[in-house]
C-alpha cells in the first residue's frame, strides 16, 4: 500500500493513513481503494477483533475528498454515483462487527469528518489544529457520505444543522461537550489510548454513549411537529442570510429531514440524489473555482529569493496595527509593536487580548496558549530593537508625508536587507518610497479590516521592488494565513481602486433619492455581505472622504465626476460607527440588532424628498461600475489576470462569491449583454459608465475572459 500503514498487534490493527508526498491527508480514489482493503482484512482476519484509524500528518486527519475527484465527473449522474460509492463504503465501517475507532489528531474536515462519523468511537488530540468542519456548503455542495444522516443522530438535528449550513470549525472540547467526539486526550497519548478504547469495545467492556442533548432539545426532536419547526427556523435564518442565492443550503436541510422523516435509507438516497444536482449548479462551479484560485493564491511567484525572517516590526498599535501583530505572532513570528508611547502600544496589546480571550472563551483557544502568544509583543516607543529587524509592517494614518518619514527613520535603524512594507489602502508605494535609500526593500502590505477575520492580503508592487522583497512578503503573509494577490502600484491599487467608483455610484443614488434601507438591501439581496452604506459607517466617512480625494484625481482624467457627499457628511461630524454617527442609528454605542437608517443623513444628501428605484436598476449601476474599473485594472496591468482580480474583489470587497467574482460575473451574464448595460447606463448616467476598452473589444465579440 502506498497511502496507509497497517501495524497488527493482539488482535488489533491500526490503520495509519500517510499520503506520500503531501501535508496532509485527502480522500483519493487510491486511498479510498487501499482503505476497503483494510476493511476486508479486518472482516476475514479471525484475529482481529478491532480497530483503530489514524493519521501520520502533524496536525492533520483527513482534509477532506480530493476535489479534483468530482471537478472531473461529466454528469450529474456521475457525482450522484460518486456519492453513493462514499456511502456505501462508510456503511461498511458503521456496519462493521468488530469495533473501529477514530484516533483523531488534527483537522478533521468534510469527508474526513464523514470517515469519523462512520466510526463507533472518536477519540481527539487536544491539538491547537484539531478541529471539525463540514466545509461543503462553501463549495456549494451536500456532505455525499453519509454526513447529513449521521451528524444529526450523534449530536442533534440543530447543532448538526449549525455545523453543515454554516461551515464553522468546531474546536476539541466543543465538540467533546456535544458529543461529537467521545473523549478528548492530550496528543502524546492518543493512540494508546485509541487502542485501549477499542480493546475494551472489543471485549464489551464501554460503556453506551448517552445523549448530551438537554431535556429541551431531546423534547423537541422527539416528534414530528417538533422537528418541523427546527427546520422551518433553519429554512427562514439560511433566506434571511443568503437571499436565495446559494441552494445548497436548503438542499441539505432537505436530506437531513427526509432521513429524519423517512429513514436512514432514504435519507442516503436523496443525500447521493441532491449532491448530483449541486454539483452541477452554476453557483457551486463558480464556488470551487474559488477554491483553487485560494490554493493558487498560496503559491510563492519566487520560491528560491524566499528571505529569512525571524524578527517582525509593526508600526502603529492601532485598529490595523494591532490586528496585523495579531496574525504575525499567530504566525509564530515574534513582534516589536512601536507607536508613538507605551500607552498606545497598551490599546493594541489590550485589542489583541480581547480577541484571543473570545477565542479561550469559545474553547478554540487555551489559556496558556493566549498568555504565550502575547508574551510573543515587545511594546516599544524608539527604534532601539531594530538592528536586526527583517521585516517592518508601518500601519499608521494615510498621511503621505508620516509615512515617508517613518520610512526614513526605518531605513536608519534597520540592516541593509530589511524589507519596509505600508499596509495604507490608497498612497501609492512609490510616492511613500520616492525618497527611499533601499527602493528594493519597499512594497505595500495591504490588509482589510478586521485583520485576524479578512483572508486577503494585496501585496504591491513598484517597478523598482525586489523579486526577493515580493517574495518574503509572500511567504509571511501565508503564514498569516492570508490568501494572496500580487498587484502593481498605482492610487489605490486594484482592491481600493475598483471599490471607490462603487461607494461613489451609492452616493450619486442616494442624492438622487434613494432611501438609505433601500440601497443597503437592494445590494444584499444580491449577494453582497453588507449593503454600502453600512459600509461606509464601518470603514468611516473619514477614511471615505480621504479615499475620494485620492482616487477622484484618478477618476477626473476620464471626466468622472467624483461625489463630494463623503466630505459633506464628514464636516457636519458623522463618522460612522467611530463616532456612533453615520447612515445607521446607534444605541448605547452599538448599531442596534434591528437596524435603523439615520433619517438626517439626507438633509446632507439629496434632500428629504425620497424616491424608489428599480432594484435591477440600483443592483446593475453598483456592480457595473465595480466590474468595469476591474476591467480598467486588468487593461493596465495592475492586476496580472483575471483570476487575480476576481480573488480580490471576492475575498477583499465581499463581491458574491457564488458570482465567482467580476470576470466570472461578466463571462456568466454574457460580456455582450454587459456591454449593452453599460452603454445603455453611459447614456444615462454619463461618463462614469463608459466601459473600458478591454471590455468593448471582448463585448463585440462576446468573448470570455476564462476558458473553463
Amino acid at each position: 500500500m502506498n497511502n496507509i500503514r497497517i501495524e497488527k498487534e493482539d488482535g488489533l490493527v491500526v490503520i495509519t493513513l500517510d499520503q506520500p508526498g503531501a501535508k496532509v491527508n485527502t480522500l483519493t480514489r487510491e486511498l479510498l481503494t487501499e482503505f476497503e482493503s483494510c476493511l476486508d482484512d479486518l472482516e476475514n482476519d479471525e484475529n482481529l477483533k478491532t480497530a483503530v484509524i489514524t493519521s501520520a500528518k502533524e496536525g492533520n486527519f483527513i482534509a477532506g475528498a480530493d476535489i479534483h475527484l468530482f471537478v472531473a465527473l461529466k454528469e450529474p449522474e456521475d457525482a450522484e454515483m460518486f456519492s453513493r460509492e462514499g456511502n456505501r463504503l462508510l456503511s461498511r465501517v458503521a456496519g462493521s462487527v468488530k469495533p473501529i475507532v477514530a484516533a483523531i489528531n488534527g483537522a478533521c474536515m468534510g469527508g474526513g469528518m464523514e470517515v469519523a462519523l462512520a466510526c463507533h468511537h472518536r477519540i481527539a488530540g487536544d491539538h491547537p489544529k484539531t478541529r471539525f468542519a463540514f466545509p461543503e456548503v462553501r463549495l456549494g455542495l451536500n456532505p455525499a457520505a453519509g454526513g447529513t444522516q449521521r451528524l444529526p443522530r450523534l449530536i442533534g438535528i440543530t447543532n448538526a444543522l449549525d455545523m453543515m449550513l454554516t461551515g464553522k470549525n468546531i474546536y476539541p472540547r466543543q465538540a467533546q461537550k456535544m458529543g461529537l467526539v467521545d473523549d478528548v486526550i492530550h496528543p502524546g497519548g492518543l493512540l494508546e489510548a485509541a487502542k485501549t478504547t477499542a480493546l475494551k469495545m472489543a471485549s464489551k467492556k464501554v460503556e453506551k454513549r448517552k445523549s448530551r442533548l438537554s431535556f429541551q432539545e431531546r423534547l423537541l426532536e422527539k416528534t414530528s411537529a417538533g422537528r418541523n419547526i427546527i427546520y422551518s427556523q433553519a429554512r427562514k435564518k439560511v433566506l434571511e442570510e443568503t437571499h436565495g442565492n446559494y441552494p445548497a443550503p436548503e438542499r441539505i436541510i432537505e436530506c437531513v429531514k427526509k432521513g429524519m422523516e423517512k429513514g436512514y435509507e432514504a435519507g442516503l438516497k436523496a443525500e447521493s440524489s441532491v449532491f448530483g444536482e449541486l454539483a452541477f449548479t452554476p453557483e457551486s462551479k463558480m464556488l470551487v473555482s474559488l477554491y483553487f484560485a485560494m490554493q493558487d493564491a498560496k503559491k510563492n511567484p519566487y520560491p528560491t529569493k524566499i528571505q529569512p525572517v525571524k524578527k517582525v516590526s509593526v508600526l502603529g498599535a492601532g485598529l490595523m496595527g494591532s490586528g496585523i501583530t495579531q496574525v504575525t505572532i499567530d504566525a509564530g513570528y515574534p513582534v516589536v509593536l512601536k507607536d508613538q508611547d507605551l500607552s498606545s502600544v497598551g490599546k493594541g496589546l489590550k485589542s489583541i487580548w480581547k480577541n484571543y480571550e473570545r477565542e479561550v472563551a469559545k474553547q478554540s483557544l487555551s489559556e496558556y496558549e493566549r498568555d504565550r502568544k502575547i508574551g510573543m509583543v515587545t511594546p516599544e516607543d524608539d527604534y532601539s530593537k531594530f538592528k536586526d529587524m527583517d521585516i517592518v509592517i508601518e500601519a499608521v494614518f494615510e498621511d503621505l508625508a508620516l509615512k515617508q518619514n517613518l520610512l526614513s527613520e526605518v531605513e536608519k535603524a534597520t540592516p541593509n536587507n530589511c524589507i519596509f512594507a505600508s499596509n495604507t489602502s490608497s498612497l501609492p508605494i512609490s510616492q511613500i518610497a520616492e525618497n527611499a535609500k533601499r527602493p528594493a526593500n519597499v512594497l505595500g502590505m495591504h490588509y482589510f479590516s478586521p485583520v485576524h477575520k479578512m483572508p486577503l492580503l494585496e501585496i504591491v508592487k513598484t517597478k523598482k521592488t525586489s523579486e526577493k522583497a515580493i517574495a518574503t512578503a509572500f511567504d509571511v503573509g501565508v503564514k498569516q494565513g492570508k490568501t494572496i494577490i500580487i498587484v502593481s502600484d498605482g492610487p489605490g491599487f486594484y482592491t481600493t481602486r475598483i471599490l471607490a467608483p462603487y461607494m461613489n455610484e451609492a452616493f450619486m443614488l442616494l442624492e438622487q433619492g434613494i432611501m438609505i434601507d433601500e440601497l443597503d438591501s437592494n445590494i444584499k439581496k444580491f449577494g453582497f455581505p453588507v449593503g454600502p452604506a453600512q459600509l461606509m459607517d464601518e470603514v468611516g466617512l473619514d477614511v471615505a472622504a480621504h479615499i475620494t480625494e485620492i482616487m477622484g484625481k484618478v477618476f477626473s482624467k476620464r471626466k468622472i465626476p467624483a461625489s463630494t457627499s463623503a466630505k459633506t457628511l464628514l464636516d457636519a461630524g458623522y463618522k460612522g460607527r467611530k463616532n456612533k454617527k453615520g447612515f445607521y442609528i446607534y444605541e448605547n454605542g452599538f448599531m442596534k440588532k434591528k437596524k435603523e437608517s439615520n433619517p438626517d443623513i439626507y438633509k446632507y444628501i439629496g434632500g428629504n424628498s425620497r424616491k424608489e428605484f428599480s432594484p435591477v436598476e440600483v443592483q446593475d449601476r453598483m456592480t457595473l461600475t465595480m466590474v468595469n474599473e476591474a476591467a480598467h485594472c486588468l487593461q493596465e496591468g495592475i492586476v496580472a489576470n483575471p483570476q487575480d482580480a476576481d480573488t480580490g474583489a471576492v475575498f477583499g470587497l465581499g463581491f458574491p462569491p457564488f458570482l465567482g467574482g467580476p470576470f466570472r460575473y461578466i463571462d456568466r451574464q454574457g460580456s455582450g449583454l454587459i456591454l449593452e448595460k453599460m452603454k445603455k447606463f453611459e447614456k444615462d448616467h454619463g461618463a462614469r459608465f463608459t466601459p473600458a476598452q478591454i471590455l468593448k473589444d471582448y463585448g463585440k465579440k462576446n468573448r470570455k475572459f476564462y476558458t473553463s
